[in-house]
């Protein structure tokens, strides 16, 4: 298996002019951006979308803060799970112990 690194290179020269060129073997050179040609957004726009952007910052916040809170549940609960388990095992060999000694009393 033979590994090839292809750089892409996009070439902006006009904004029509969106070619892709492909040479193989060198090192990654990061592509150049388009020239932004469109007007600024309005300042009513701008604001939008910076409260947007700030509500779903918060969002994801509160998503994570979410998420680690659960783990910590699920670790307690695990922990929970595995001594409950313990006592189990523990009460069925007991009881084993207990019923082999009665049965074979009886015998």
């Amino acid at each position: 298996m033979v590994s090839v690194n292809i750089t892409l290179i996009l070439h902006s020269n006009s904004i029509f002019d969106d070619s892709v060129a492909i040479i193989g073997g060198g090192t990654p050179r990061p592509a150049q951006p388009l020239p932004r040609e469109e007007p600024l957004e309005d300042p009513e726009e701008k604001a939008r979308l910076i409260s947007q952007v700030l509500e779903l910052q918060n969002t994801l916040d509160d998503l994570s803060q979410r998420v680690d809170s659960v783990k910590e549940e699920s670790l307690k609960l695990r922990s929970e799970n595995q001594v409950l388990g313990q006592y189990i095992q523990n009460l069925m060999a007991s009881s084993s112990v207990f019923q082999s000694s009665n049965t074979g009393g009886k015998q």
